[in-house]
């Protein structure tokens, strides 16, 4: 491996539009050195448009991309030292792993001896040497995409493009792969951008993760950070497993004290978020965030469980369940353990632990607190 210098991506207000809908719009973002940097997002909301940017494959309409010090919007996909790996492996079919591997030094008229220590020190680091004289054909998915991954490796790039590389393995590999993939980046510390729809992914691989939707970055930080403090309801809704659960609400204040009414419930509130709210929120129109498992149930009403409910469906994942509830017209889920006795169609008390909810502006989408 070359000795490097610093190797950063640097996106300034980058725009790029097909017709009259900006599939990018107006995007400033930076993948540091050395740095695991996910897309993350829904299809179609320009992760996959960004990443082919800052490969030369399309031009942007606006903006600026820099790799490293190096203003690269006018440089050929050739000249910016980059290698991409695709959700398809894109293997020669008729070449065995080691030439496919050896390939792009091949393009580059290396000597045939310089290649082959290439290709062999790459399957050692990839753990597939035993692969090299099978053709494509002859080799599992996972083994393809290591060959795959191998060929972006060996000519030792200043920056690694991964588009959903791990889609097409089924789930047990792509957990196994995931961990590779981390473990692999940080040992080549190469600054990698790698796009997926996958929220598990993204938080178990990235070191930052860029929330997209609609082509507009929503919120940039770790998966801790997003996690517990998202910015706005698309992120709180999206990051999770289940998801966060939302109920519309109106504020009111009664007798110095502040209450959300959710309809089939009221919730009083500490003072601090009924003031906070008071300060920030655009109307009294609000929305009420709670993840499944800051909810807990119980057979009877109490000062914890003071939402009725219907238990809608069940979902046993073995040492937990998903309980789908009936909220008044709301479903929502809640996290329990397997040994919660609890069936269809019964009558539950629910709660919330208020110290973990989520209040945002039905108007802006923001988060208030």
């Amino acid at each position: 491996m070359r000795s490097r210098s610093l190797v950063s991506v640097r996106l300034k207000n980058l725009t790029k539009r097909f017709g009259d809908n900006p599939a990018v719009n107006n995007l400033s973002l930076e993948a540091k050195d050395k740095e695991l940097l996910v897309l993350l997002g829904p299809s179609g909301c320009g992760k996959t448009t960004t990443l082919r940017c800052v490969a030369g494959l399309e031009s942007p309409d606006e903006g600026e991309i820099y790799i490293g010090d190096t203003l690269v919007n006018d440089l050929p996909p050739k000249d910016r030292d980059i290698a991409m790996v695709f959700q398809s492996y894109a293997l020669y079919p008729h070449m065995k792993v080691s030439e496919n591997i050896g390939f792009p030094l091949k393009m580059q008229k290396l000597p045939k001896d310089a290649i082959e220590k290439k290709v062999k020190e790459t399957a050692e680091l990839l753990r597939i040497s035993h692969l090299l004289d099978r053709r494509p054909k002859h080799i599992s998915g996972g083994e393809a995409q290591r060959a795959a991954l191998g060929r972006a490796i060996i000519r030792d790039p200043k920056v690694f493009l991964m588009d959903e590389p791990l889609s097409n393995l089924d789930a047990k590999l792509r957990l196994y792969m995931r961990a590779e993939l981390k473990r692999l980046q940080k040992e080549l510390e190469i600054t990698t951008i790698y796009v997926t729809h996958d929220q598990v992914e993204a938080m178990t691989m990235a070191d930052n993760i860029a929330i997209m939707n609609l082509g507009v970055l929503k919120q940039l930080g770790n998966a801790k950070e997003i996690f517990e403090h998202p910015e706005n309801l698309f992120v709180a809704t999206f990051i999770g497993s289940p998801p966060m659960n939302v109920i519309d609400c109106t504020f009111t204040e009664k007798n110095d004290s502040y209450f959300l009414d959710c309809g089939s419930f009221t919730l009083q509130i500490e003072d601090y978020l009924g003031k906070a709210i008071t300060e920030k929120a655009t109307s009294s129109e609000l929305v009420l965030g709670v993840r499944p498992e800051d909810m807990y149930l119980g057979n009877k009403k109490s000062v914890d469980n003071f939402a009725e409910a219907e238990v809608y469906v069940l979902e046993p994942l073995g040492s937990e369940v998903i309980v789908d509830l009936k909220i008044g017209e709301n479903i929502v889920k809640v996290r329990t353990t397997s040994d919660f006795s609890i069936s269809v169609g019964e009558r539950v008390w629910v709660g919330f632990n208020k110290e973990k909810i989520y209040i945002f502006d039905k108007g802006t989408q923001e988060t208030i607190v």
